[in-house]
């Protein structure tokens, strides 16, 4: 799966948008209060993991403008969204 934060893949073109996809992953931040930089690194993997679940079960072989958001819920948990646009791509014939 290809996943890029631009709105083209180098050397490919687009051949077919389908939809919206996301993964979101829900932390807890523990007794110490903050989350370590390497579990948020963590969160983040898995969330474009799920991401790239639901993009594949699309038939997508590519996520386009993919970007990352987050929040706290309560003063316990964070969550942690990747989200973009599923698409079919294929490399340009020269």
């Amino acid at each position: 799966m290809i996943v890029v934060t631009t709105e083209e893949v180098t050397g490919h073109r687009i051949v077919e948008m389908k939809g919206q996809v996301f993964g979101l992953v829900v932390r807890s931040r523990g007794l110490g209060g903050n989350i370590m930089a390497g579990l948020r690194s963590d969160a983040r993997r898995h969330a474009v993991d799920r991401m790239v679940r639901n993009a594949t079960a699309m038939g997508a072989n590519a996520v386009i403008r993919m970007q990352y958001d987050s929040s706290e819920i309560g003063n316990t948990m964070s969550e942690i969204v990747a989200y973009g646009t599923a698409a079919v791509v294929e490399p340009i014939k020269t």
